[in-house]
Parts: structure tokens; sequence; C-alpha cells
């Protein structure tokens, strides 16, 4: 069986970010992950989650300026050196906390941009890369539904860039939630790009609540990702039906043990 990290930035909602690190440490939680942890000091989290006994994975670059739209700037041309800052905090962030790895979020980028878009990225991709040493960036592709417009939908997009760049602290971000509402055909996709796989996330499809309703049949996954050796943690992404401690009941339907 995975082993399984909660991602605070859905679970506990309206709690501080601490309070939500002590709650995923009472469920039984041996990994957590964030979104935008700035306002917390670093420090701070390191302190938390080593008297916890927590692992810290991941955490996302800045959306930017999200009254106009953006969701990120590693694809936007003309905000290059906006986004060479977004990772310089998140860099710093994970080197004083201990986080390991950072989702490099791309953007909204209009279907006249792709082109210009692409290259935008790959060079500032490259940038990233070498500042994140020891470090693991992500390229999550988020589904149209939820995110029109974001630079790369499919696993394959991302892929193609991962492989054009050839650096191995480049990872994809297999989220099973996206995968599905997008593309589907889920453990085949797992089984294709596990090599490149840098953290899986999963959440029911279509609704994006705990991963015992919908479409995905959440056990078959997790037993795909036993056989092919996946070694990493998979990231409980989901936005919880109603109170997240008594939605933890989806372990239980499972046969998930945390």
């Amino acid at each position: 069986m995975p082993r399984f990290s909660a991602n605070l930035g859905f679970l506990w909602p309206g709690r501080p970010l601490l309070e939500r690190v002590e709650a995923a440490a009472r469920a039984g939680f041996r990994a957590i992950e964030l979104h935008w942890p700035y306002e917390t000091p670093a420090a701070e989290m390191k302190a938390a989650c080593a008297r916890l006994g927590l692992t810290l994975l991941g955490i996302n670059t800045v959306v930017g300026d999200a009254a106009k739209g953006e969701s990120g700037l590693g694809a936007l041309p003309g905000r290059e050196a906006d986004f060479q800052a977004s990772v310089d905090q998140s860099v710093a962030w994970c080197r004083g906390s201990g986080a390991v790895a950072i989702h490099c979020m791309a953007g909204v980028v209009p279907p006249e941009q792709k082109a210009a878009a692409r290259e935008t990225l790959l060079r500032n991709l490259e940038a990233a890369a070498a500042k994140a040493e020891g470090l693991t960036l992500l390229l999550e592709p988020l589904n149209p539904r939820d995110k029109p417009g974001y630079f790369y939908s499919t696993v394959g997009e991302a892929a193609a860039i991962i492989a054009e760049l050839g650096r191995p602290n480049v990872k994809l971000m297999f989220d099973a939630y996206h995968v599905g509402v997008t593309e589907g055909d889920i453990l085949t996709r797992l089984e294709r790009h596990l090599p490149i796989i840098g953290h899986v996330q999963i959440a029911a499809v279509p609704s994006r609540h705990e991963p015992d309703e919908g479409e995905i049949a959440y056990r078959a996954v997790f037993e795909r990702l036993d056989s092919l050796g996946y070694a990493g943690w998979v990231g409980a992404e989901y936005l919880p039906r109603g109170d997240t401690d008594a939605g933890l009941v989806w372990t239980r339907h499972l046969g998930v043990t945390l």
C-alpha cells in the first residue's frame, strides 16, 4: 500500500496552517504537503514537523496576480523576472523548512501565445532547476474544466517538456483527479510515465471530494502503484465533503492505513 500525505491546502480548512499540521499528525498522517505557506516562517514549520514526526513534501510557486486571472507565471512571456523571483522565494522557504519539492505553476496562456509560452517555460525551468539543486521541481497539468486555458492539461504535454529539459530534478506531478477529468485511462498512464513521476495526488472524479466516491476505482490505482514499485508518497488533495476528520472514513472504505 502506498504512503499517504495530507495536502493542507485543502484539508482542515479555516484553521491556521500550524493548527492544520497538528490535525494531520493527530489523524495519523506521516507526511504533509502545502500550497502557499509563505506567511508561516519556514523555521516554525520545520520545528513543528520535527516535533510531530512529519515529513514535509512540496509547496507551490505563487500564482501571480489572481485578480487578472493569473494562475502561475512559468509560461508567461514577459513575466520571466517575476517567475524567477517566485522560484527564489520557494527555494528559500524549502531550504529553511525542510520541504523537498516545488510545484512550478505554469499559468494561463491564450492559444495564440502557446508556442512562445512553451519556449518561455523551457528557459524558466532550465534556470529554476539550476537554482533548486537538491530539490525536485514538479510540473502538474491542470484539467481544462477547473482551469480553462492553463498552459498544459495532459500528462503528455508535461512529459514532453521534461524530456526536452533533460534535468533530473524536474519531474511530473501525476494528479489522478486532473488526469481523470482530462484524459482517463489512469492505470496505463501511470505505467507509461512512472520513470518521471515525482509525486502522485488523488481526489474523486468528478466531485474532487474524498476518493471513496465517483468514477475512479482507487483500490485499483493503489494496487497498480504497488505493482509498479512506486516508492513515493500519494497526496490526499481533495475538498472535504464536510468535516475533514469525519471524512477520513475513506481510508477504511479503501483499506488504507495512514
